[in-house]
């Protein structure tokens, strides 16, 4: 039937347009030869019939899946909020266990869990399809670990130990900017108090913190901090800061001597660190300067030999500087008071205490930034603050206005070792005054 289809298409053809007639059949012809060929290619290779035969096999299934597939556990995590209470944490992490809430309740070994509710601590559980307690990790203040509550196995009684956590050390970078004072900064960028403390004392020989801060002052710093688990968990060193002061550039790096002591110094090898301490408190106002004054209490004229601080009764008292105490005890109207004595020509004198720290007994050795007693109100005093004075040879200096000693400088070999070692954190450094970075991982 198709060659008789074709061999009418090659008649029409023919008779509408003689002179495409020849082109045309040729076409035609070698198509439909094609198309026969084709068909009969087909039928001469048919493939043989292929016997079919249906196996079922069955596939043992191993006790650990099967175990899972009716027993699946959840894992969860919740950061405390403010006003938690254990059994509303619990809630929150899917805990549904009576054994649980009353194992928590009784055993002396877990009272740490409700002592310890602080905002923003992440703990986890690990529980059953039912809300049943397998695991809670709950990590503790001031240490490096976590009160575990572990049940053996799903139907096992529960047991509570306590473990290290392994901590991950990272490198994270910040700055900021000054707009009211050093803490609000650090503040709005979420910087930890102990490194805004660590900041404000590296920079503390040349800078005032409580006078010479100024609107627009900028920091920037490279500090490490421990996690756990992807959580932070305590702030470690300042590796590398920045403080511009009145368009002043203040850089500080730490470095490790080969004799095994750590520092910091400036970009030359010189150390940053002064011999003195501008200030012996961390945060204070002065209330009283180095003048002649009419004293609130004798009704007179007389020299204020020192810098009179104010802060709250129990505010802590540091030593300026490395020396040996020379007196601690009451004297006249100084009340509670501590003397040092430093290296050459210098002492210190910390007086109006409300009391002593171990390290200021007569003859105690006491470094740069020992707490040596906390501020008070004794003696001839109208409120609390702290009186400090400074002597050089015996006679009353201002601190507030000389220039104090620095410390000694890196030894020549050990500058090029120094310098490549600052070098990538200069690089940082650079890297976060340079863009938008406010806090980097």
């Amino acid at each position: 039937m198709k060659r008789r289809r074709i061999l009418a298409q090659l008649y029409a053809a023919r008779e509408s347009a003689p002179g495409q007639f020849r082109a045309a059949a040729v076409a035609l012809a070698v198509s439909a030869l094609s198309v026969v060929g084709a068909f009969a290619t087909v039928a001469e290779r048919q493939a043989p019939a292929i016997d079919q035969v249906a196996l079922i096999e069955s596939i043992a299934l191993s006790p650990s899946i099967g175990s899972e597939a009716e027993s699946p556990a959840f894992v969860r995590e919740e950061r405390i909020e403010r006003g938690d209470t254990v059994a509303r944490l619990l809630e929150r992490l899917g805990v549904d266990d009576d054994q649980a809430f009353e194992f928590i309740r009784t055993r002396p070994e877990v009272a740490a869990l409700s002592r310890q509710l602080r905002p923003g601590k992440t703990v986890s559980v690990r529980t059953s399809a039912e809300g049943r307690l397998l695991r809670l990790d709950f990590p503790l203040n001031a240490k490096v670990a976590a009160l575990i509550i572990e049940r053996q196995g799903e139907a096992g009684a529960l047991g509570v130990s306590e473990r290290d956590i392994a901590l991950e050390a990272r490198v994270l970078m910040a700055s900021g900017e000054i707009r009211s004072s050093l803490f609000a900064a650090t503040d709005a960028i979420g910087l930890p108090d102990s490194v805004t403390t660590q900041l404000a004392d590296l920079f503390s020989g040349d800078i005032d913190f409580h006078r010479d801060l100024r609107r627009g002052d900028r920091f920037a710093l490279v500090y490490e901090m421990d996690y756990a688990d992807g959580s932070p968990v305590r702030a470690g060193r300042i590796l590398a800061a920045e403080f511009v002061n009145q368009s002043r550039v203040h850089r500080a790096f730490r470095y490790r001597a080969s004799t095994g002591q750590e520092s910091y110094y400036g970009e030359d090898g010189k150390s940053i660190r002064k011999a003195f301490l501008r200030s012996p408190l961390e945060f204070s106002r002065v209330t009283s300067g180095f003048a002649m004054r009419f004293h609130p209490v004798l009704r007179k004229w007389r020299a204020h030999n020192g810098i009179d601080y104010g802060a709250s009764i129990g505010t802590r008292v540091r030593t300026t500087a490395d020396g040996v105490v020379e007196f601690a005890g009451r004297k006249n109207g100084y009340g509670n008071v501590v003397v040092v004595k430093h290296a050459g020509r210098y002492s210190t004198l910390y007086a109006h205490l409300n009391g002593f720290s171990p390290a200021a007994r007569r003859g105690a050795r006491v470094a740069q930034g020992d707490v040596i007693g906390y501020v008070g109100a004794t003696g001839l005093v109208t409120g609390p603050h702290l009186h400090y004075e400074f002597r050089v040879d015996g006679q009353y200096r201002n601190p507030l206005a000389m220039a104090l000693p620095n410390a000694a400088p890196l030894a020549a070999p050990e500058i090029a070792a120094y310098r490549e070692q600052v070098e990538p954190l200069l690089s940082r450094l650079n890297l976060i005054r340079s863009g938008s970075l406010a806090l980097l991982d």
